[in-house]
C-alpha cells in the first residue's frame, strides 16, 4: 500500500471580525517569537521549550511548533510572517449534520471551535476518513489570504492501492511551445497547447517592467502572486486531464527525467529575453509533480526514463536524425510526423535511449544512419 499526503485548503465558515482580528494579532505575535528565536546564538535555540516563552499567550503546542519551524534548517534571516501551526495532537475534527468544525486551543487553557466552510465532495470525503479513522490526520495551519479570508490548512494521510503496471503506458513529452503531448498505447496523439502561458507569462513580464520603472515594488510582488496562481492553475488542469485519460485508457505514465535541464540545455540572448521562450519559467517540475500526486490517489502507475534521443530517434525504425523545430523526417525511412508526437511515442515505447552510434557501412555502399541497439535488443523491428 502506498502512502498519499493531502492537505485541505479549507476557509472558516462565517468567521466574524473578533475572531479575524485574534488571529491576526497571534500570528503577529507569532511572528516576533520566531524573529526572537532566529536572533539567538544556535547553542541557546537548542535549548528551547514552551516554557522558554510562558508570558507568551499563544498556546504552548503552538509555541512548539514555532520554535521547530524558526531551529528548521533554513536560510532564513527574518521573516516577514508565519503563520500559526501545530500538529495532530491538538485539534479536533467535529461533525454536525453536514457541517464540519475544527477544535482546538489557540489561547492558553482556552479552547474554542470553529464551523468549516466545505464544497469540494473530495475534501468532504476525506474529512469523513478522518473521522472514521481511515486516514490519519496531520498538522493545521491557519493562514490569511491576500484578501483577508482565513483558512484551515489540515494535512490528511491515507492508504491507497499499489498502481498496478497494465503493460500499456503514455508516454508524455513536456516542452515550452507544447506543454505536454501525450502518446497514447492505442496510437493517437494528444496535445495540451501553451498558448495561455506564453501569453501570460509576457503580459505580465510587460507590466512588471513597468512597475519598476515607476518604483512600485509592493505591486510587483502581488503581481508575481497572481501569475504563479494563474500558471499553477494550468498545470493543475493538465494534470488533472493526463491523469483522467490515462485512468480512462487502463495505462500508465511516462514521463522523462528532466532534471538539470535549466543547467545543461543553453539559450540564446533573444530567446532569454522573451518571457513567453524563457526556459527559466518553465514549469515542468510543477507539472510533473501534480501529475505525480493525482495518479497516486487514481491509483496509475507513473514511470520515469531517461531523456536521451527521444527527440532525435524515429519512432518507427529507430534511427537517429535531428528534428527541425516542430517537424520531424526520418532520413532512413522517411517517417514524418510532429516532432512532439515523435518523441512521446519514443517514451512510450521504450525508455530513453543512451547509446552508442556504431557506424557499420557495407561494403561499396554508403554509411547509413545510427540504428538504436537499445530498440533491437528488446525485439523491435529496425526497419
Amino acid at each position: 500500500m502506498a502512502t498519499l499526503t493531502k492537505t485541505l485548503k479549507l476557509p472558516f465558515l462565517r468567521l466574524n471580525r473578533v475572531k479575524a482580528d485574534a488571529f491576526l494579532r497571534l500570528e503577529r505575535l507569532n511572528t516576533e517569537v520566531a524573529n526572537t528565536i532566529l536572533s539567538m546564538p544556535k547553542a541557546d535555540q537548542r535549548k528551547l521549550t514552551s516554557k522558554s516563552f510562558a508570558s507568551v499567550e499563544i498556546g504552548s503546542a503552538w509555541i512548539n511548533q514555532t520554535i521547530r519551524n524558526a531551529t528548521a534548517k533554513t536560510k532564513v534571516k527574518r521573516f516577514r510572517r508565519l503563520p500559526l501551526e501545530t500538529n495532530n495532537q491538538n485539534w479536533t475534527l467535529h461533525s454536525v449534520g453536514d457541517t464540519f468544525s475544527i477544535s482546538f486551543g489557540l489561547l492558553r487553557n482556552i479552547r474554542k471551535r470553529i464551523p468549516l466552510e466545505v464544497h469540494s465532495a473530495s475534501h468532504r470525503d476525506i474529512l469523513i476518513k478522518l473521522q472514521d479513522g481511515s486516514a490519519k490526520a496531520g498538522s493545521i495551519k491557519l493562514l490569511r489570504s491576500s484578501r483577508g479570508i482565513w483558512y484551515a490548512l489540515i494535512s490528511a494521510s491515507m492508504d491507497v492501492p499499489d498502481a498496478r503496471d497494465s503493460g500499456r503506458w503514455i508516454g508524455v513529452d513536456r516542452g515550452q511551445n507544447i506543454p505536454v503531448a501525450a502518446a497514447t498505447p492505442d496510437g493517437p496523439v494528444v496535445f495540451w497547447k501553451a498558448a495561455r502561458i506564453r501569453h501570460v507569462r509576457r503580459v505580465f513580464a510587460e507590466r512588471r517592467k513597468k512597475l519598476q520603472s515607476m518604483g512600485k515594488h509592493n505591486a510587483i510582488k502581488k503581481l508575481n502572486h497572481r501569475e504563479q496562481r494563474i500558471v499553477t492553475h494550468l498545470n493543475h488542469c493538465i494534470s488533472k486531464d493526463l491523469v483522467a485519460l490515462a485512468k480512462r485508457l487502463n495505462a500508465g505514465i511516462r514521463l522523462e527525467d528532466l532534471s538539470g535541464i535549466r543547467n545543461s540545455a543553453k539559450q540564446r540572448k533573444s530567446t532569454k529575453a522573451d518571457a513567453g521562450k524563457n526556459r527559466d519559467y518553465w514549469p515542468f517540475y510543477q507539472l510533473e509533480t501534480f501529475v505525480r500526486y493525482k495518479a497516486l490517489a487514481a491509483g496509475v502507475a507513473v514511470d520515469e526514463v531517461c531523456p536521451r534521443y527521444t527527440s532525435q530517434s524515429c519512432a518507427r525504425c529507430g534511427a537517429v536524425n535531428k528534428r527541425h523545430k516542430h517537424a520531424y523526417v526520418c532520413t532512413r525511412c522517411g517517417y514524418k510526423a510532429h516532432a512532439d508526437a515523435n518523441a512521446a511515442m519514443n517514451i512510450r515505447d521504450w525508455y530513453g535511449m543512451c547509446c552508442p552510434l556504431v557506424l557499420d557501412a557495407p561494403t561499396g555502399g554508403p554509411h547509413e544512419p545510427a540504428l538504436n541497439p537499445v530498440r533491437q535488443a528488446a525485439g523491435q523491428p529496425a526497419a
